[in-house]
């Protein structure tokens, strides 16, 4: 049985050598190296990056996925295992998620003589960018499949703690990017220009009241704007302006709605301001949507662990691509405490490696209600 020691070894090493979306060609080498010296069958799928592998037997599947890929963030943590990439860091905690999933496996092959049915084990790459686990989708690993698990550490939930719900667990991720043509000029001779400027400021404040004036106060909507650009000197008015920014949402109705409005306002503006005005939407991972008999399996499995199991009220405002194979088969997704005094995704973040103590053992519990 694989010890607590190699299990942290496992996930220092993936956080010293963390990739991209996409480019995860020694990670996904890693992993395999790992898996073989177990003797766990890996199976074979059209993938660059990530793997698939699978323990058990028998016409009955569950399927365990972790996501293998890091951020383009310069880590400041200033540990011993500090990334030596530079430019690029596990951020997130996907370097925790491989090593409990590697865990999880290690158990699961040691019981799987008695296992009613096979396990397959989803090491998926490009989570960051939305669009891993929807590739991993078309090229079949959930053919066959009965359900789907998976988790997220959670820095602001304390080692020992848990948190669920059923219905939707995190948001749907869209992002927006707006571009203004207007006509640039002398700064002295505003006249003679069609300044975008002057439209840059009416469009922020219009997009910015799509969720306080057009969306109930019964539903939830996040919009948020990133990058304002425009000019590059104090004396002239420039031709362009840019914005782009993201919208979180937790049903489709108010999605469609957040969009709509968004290019209304933009057609509105257009036409009052006569210039050009693009919008282009791009629909990310939906929402996490919760099997609600699977999350009573997942609290129970919680439980029999030792967690803390805490039922949340309101969806999380992350996204999370997990929702590609829960779209697909009937899913539960939960969150595992980290303890970290920073977020996801910032330079500093250092989860608690505890988490790896009883995370694996929860997700071979759950597993075993799942067949």
């Amino acid at each position: 049985m694989t010890d607590i020691n190699q299990v942290k070894e496992w996930r220092r090493t993936f956080h010293r050598y963390p990739e991209v979306s996409y480019k995860e060609f020694e990670t996904t080498k890693r992993i395999r190296h790992i898996l073989e010296d177990n003797d766990i069958k890996i199976v074979d799928y059209p993938l660059q990056t990530g793997l698939v592998a699978e323990v058990g037997q028998g016409d009955t599947i569950v399927a365990l996925r972790t996501d293998i890929d890091a951020l383009p963030i310069t880590e400041q943590t200033h540990l011993d295992i500090q990334s030596t990439t530079e430019g690029v860091m596990h951020a997130c905690g996907h370097d925790i998620h491989m090593a409990t999933i590697l865990a999880a496996t290690m158990k699961l092959k040691a019981q799987e003589a008695t296992l009613p049915g096979r396990v397959r084990i989803l090491f998926q790459a490009a989570e960051e960018v939305g669009s891993g686990a929807q590739q991993m989708v078309e090229a079949g690993v959930l053919e066959d499949v009965k359900v789907v698990t998976g988790f997220h550490n959670d820095p602001t939930l304390k080692i020992g703690e848990f948190a669920i719900k059923p219905g939707a667990m995190t948001s749907a991720v869209d992002r927006f990017a707006i571009r203004i043509q207007g006509k640039g000029g002398h700064a002295a001779k505003p006249e003679e220009s069609n300044d975008p400027m002057i439209i840059l400021g009416q469009l922020m404040t219009s997009i910015q009241s799509i969720v306080s004036r057009n969306i109930s106060a019964f539903d939830s909507a996040v919009v948020t704007i990133g990058e304002v650009s425009a000019g590059n000197t104090w004396n002239v008015i420039p031709d362009q302006a840019y914005i782009q920014g993201t919208v979180r949402t937790f049903n489709a109705e108010t999605r469609e709605k957040t969009e709509k409005r968004m290019q209304d306002i933009c057609d509105g503006l257009a036409s009052a301001f006569n210039a050009e005005i693009e919008l282009e939407y791009i629909h990310l991972p939906n929402a996490v949507i919760n099997d609600e008999v699977l999350t009573q399996k997942a609290i129970e499995a919680a439980k029999d662990t030792g967690f803390n199991v805490e039922h949340l009220k309101e969806p999380k405002t992350i996204g999370e691509d997990f929702s590609a194979m829960s779209d697909t088969v009937p899913g539960v997704f939960a969150f595992i405490g980290s303890e970290s005094e920073y977020d996801l995704h910032h330079p500093k973040y250092n989860p608690d490696e505890r988490i790896l103590e009883k995370a694996p053992d929860y997700l071979v519990g759950l597993i075993q209600k799942l067949f």
